[in-house]
């Protein structure tokens, strides 16, 4: 199946929480936690365009210092995305250094603090020292991020401070029937991608794309020529309770997903203790999965106490899940 997709664990199943999301053929990624990223080429974090973080605990957080050391100097704009206190951890991240040499600095970081259904998005700008940084509000109305390529929803969960689990959905996909283009006697050109654009727009109706030299009804194209495919969705939880009131936020949004990344930080004879830390078991992360009727289960996240014995919290996930082969083998995924 079709996906522009390319997911990969940083620091593979034990070590700190990092999912490199590469958008194929866009030369652009998004992050999902930024646990150290010294196994990221400094091309492939000059990519990253978008950084959701669950919290802030330091192995969730500590590649913050390697992304602001490679994007410095290259003008671009990354947004952070993250829950309450995130603003506030960015700023002291950019407190710790002196900036008396930047005055020409096109750097920004714009984060997305997320309180309910209102997101705070404040601009921190290096040419001003990150200092005065400008804030607005907005409403999430269902996605806390949207644009051409991707939407991203979010659920707040509960770890003795709340930690962000996230859906990323990329954009369906419109392929032009040949036999069709080639049936009607109409020259491939521009006007595809325009026809394209306002189908995902929603702009479609009474529209008109100029084909040929001729005003043509863009919608009576579109229904012949064009071969809609929905976009995946991938899924990514890190550390939380494993409570009722967490599941079922967490089936909530991930309804359908095509992978899902969760975290399995102990056995289930370990009940006890993953309850004490508020982290899942590998039979609670396989349970959810199972629920959100998901395609594909990889877990993450385990536990230093199981080296050795990695394999054993696989096994239960896998049982809880009720999977065998992975369904669907055109979404790459991989531990690093």
């Amino acid at each position: 199946m079709k996906t522009a997709f390319q997911a990969r664990l940083v620091n593979g199943r034990t070590g700190d929480p990092a999912l490199f999301v590469d958008i194929c053929r866009e030369k652009r990624a998004v992050l999902f936690d930024c646990g150290s990223l010294t196994a990221l080429s400094p091309s492939e974090i000059l990519r990253l365009s978008d950084v959701f973080v669950s919290h802030t605990h330091i192995d969730h957080f500590i590649g913050f210092d390697q992304l602001l050391r490679i994007h410095l100097g290259r003008g671009r704009r990354v947004r952070v995305f993250g829950p309450p206190g995130i603003t506030a951890c960015v700023r002291g991240k950019l407190a710790g250094y002196t900036w008396n040499l930047v005055r020409y600095q096109r750097l920004v970081f714009e984060v997305h603090e997320l309180a309910g259904e209102e997101i705070q998005v404040t601009e921190f700008v290096c040419r001003h020292r990150f200092r005065r940084p400008r804030q607005r509000r907005r409403r999430a109305q269902g996605s806390i991020w949207k644009d051409d390529l991707i939407r991203v929803r979010a659920a707040s969960l509960d770890h003795r401070t709340p930690s962000l689990a996230y859906a990323v959905t990329e954009r369906d996909f419109y392929n032009v029937n040949p036999v069709e283009l080639e049936a009607i006697g109409l020259t491939p050109g521009p006007w595809l991608n325009e026809l394209k654009r306002l189908v995902r727009s929603g702009q479609i109706d009474g529209a008109r794309v100029e084909v040929d030299g001729d005003a043509r009804n863009a919608q009576a194209l579109a229904g012949r020529l064009l071969i809609h495919s929905p976009g995946r969705t991938i899924g990514y939880i890190a550390d939380s309770l494993g409570s009722e009131a967490n599941a079922r936020q967490a089936v909530e949004l991930l309804q359908g997903a095509d992978l899902l990344y969760c975290e399995a930080a102990f056995l289930h004879t370990d009940l006890e203790r993953a309850t004490e830390t508020y982290h899942l078991t590998a039979r609670q992360a396989g349970e959810i999965a199972r629920r959100a009727g998901v395609r594909r289960l990889e877990v993450f996240h385990f536990s230093p106490k199981y080296e050795g014995r990695f394999d054993e919290l696989e096994r239960e996930a896998a049982l809880a899940f009720g999977a065998g082969e992975p369904v669907d083998q055109g979404l790459q995924s991989g531990a690093g």
